[in-house]
């Protein structure tokens, strides 16, 4: 089956974007769009795609949940023995995407990751519903694996131990938290001449400009 993709077009009329209107403060900035994503009843709206690379240059992307957005930086958890994990412990260096497509925006950010304290992991586990925890102690994540019933297989026995106890967040689970250098704001316009505003650090300044689309 061939589909015709050279032809699927959609013009832009949502918003504008322009310098005098945005916070000063990118990570601001951010909260507001990812307020307005969620006011606009965008499904998953804190969904993003985390971007890593290994030490040879070699990329790979996958979709996360983002779970903080403080001046700290950009928060997310997963299993520290996982593809993307391995990759972050050679090479930092990561990028994020949103893309909101009821608003017609996009938001890019880069910059360098590092693991958040095992107290806020920890507190971050026991916050998650409970078949969720049980999963993160099941799954070797990234791991080839025989098929669905080693899975349940796992599961089984973990609750088998478990017993009446909670489970307990594992020492290759936790958090990352990724301090931004760059942040950019995407708004679709007619025409293809999008507006798209960069924020970039500066001897600990951000820089706002201006970029053709």
């Amino acid at each position: 089956m061939t589909i015709n993709l050279s032809s699927l077009r959609k013009d832009y009329r949502y918003s504008v974007l322009d310098e005098q209107s945005v916070s000063p403060d990118p990570v601001i900035q951010f909260s507001l769009w990812l307020q307005e994503a969620l006011d606009a009843g965008i499904d998953h709206a804190n969904a993003m795609i985390l971007s890593t690379a290994d030490p040879e240059g070699n990329v790979s992307a996958r979709v996360v949940l983002l779970k903080g957005a403080e001046q700290r930086g950009f928060t997310f958890f997963t299993n520290y023995q996982s593809k993307k994990g391995l990759q972050l412990a050679a090479n930092p260096k990561a990028a994020l995407t949103f893309l909101w497509i009821a608003v017609e925006r996009q938001v890019r950010i880069e910059g360098v990751v590092s693991k958040v304290s095992r107290k806020e992991s920890v507190a971050y586990f026991n916050s998650r519903p409970a078949d969720n925890r049980v999963s993160a102690c099941v799954s070797p994540q990234s791991a080839v694996i025989p098929d669905r019933s080693f899975l349940e297989a796992m599961k089984d026995g973990v609750l088998l131990d478990l017993g009446d106890s909670q489970v307990k967040c594992p020492e290759d689970w936790g958090g990352y938290v990724l301090k931004p250098t760059m942040i950019e704001f995407w708004q679709g316009r007619e025409g293809r001449l999008h507006d798209r505003l960069r924020y970039r650090m500066k001897r600990k300044r951000w820089i706002l400009e201006r970029l053709a689309p």
